[in-house]
């Protein structure tokens, strides 16, 4: 007797999904989001302003976006993701329905609700798809870990440390900075 083949989902179910329902789609698979916090939501506020000013004053060409942005990792029906913050350096990847391909750099807020998430599915999924650097913010843990997947490297700081950021020179997120807000 064959075993029962697995549903798989697609973009077009992320699409009809009722109103006020989100959820993200990895390898056909949903994965339910809830609301963020406040408090999250001012996170990724904060870190996408410092990003964007970085852009802008140095005449940069990437774009950096904030969730709900959706991003098609494999340029596929499978995959659809909406990361806290999207960072695309390659102009060519924006379309006007999101990002077509992977990030350069992505940002992730731990909730207690994204936890496995954001430190096991998406981590494996956002390395094999071509993610440049992959950061996980864990306010609760007071913890930045930096997966910089271009050199194999992780480096793990408090929520207090000054960050550089791999993907480009110079360019450093002084967490002291805007640690109140969590």
């Amino acid at each position: 007797m064959p075993l029962p083949k697995e549903h798989l989902y697609t973009v077009d179910d992320i699409y009809n999904l009722p109103d006020g329902q989100r959820a993200e789609l990895i390898d056909g698979q949903f994965y339910n989001m809830v609301p963020p916090s406040r408090k999250h939501q001012r996170l990724v506020t904060e870190l996408c302003t410092v990003i964007n000013n970085h852009i802008k004053a140095n005449g940069g060409r990437c774009e950096a976006d904030i969730a709900p942005f959706a991003v098609f990792l494999d340029k596929d029906q499978y995959t659809y993701v909406e990361p806290d913050i999207s960072v695309i350096c390659d102009p060519d990847k924006l379309t006007d329905r999101g990002c077509e391909g992977a990030p350069d750099w992505i940002i992730e807020i731990v909730s207690p609700a994204s936890r496995h998430m954001d430190y096991m599915i998406k981590l494996f999924k956002y390395k094999s798809a071509g993610v440049r650097e992959y950061w996980i913010i864990d306010p609760s843990k007071n913890r930045v870990m930096v997966y910089d997947f271009s050199h194999n490297e992780t480096e793990v700081y408090t929520i207090s440390d000054t960050v550089k950021l791999g993907i480009y020179d110079n360019v450093y997120i002084d967490f002291s900075q805007i640690s109140l807000l969590i």
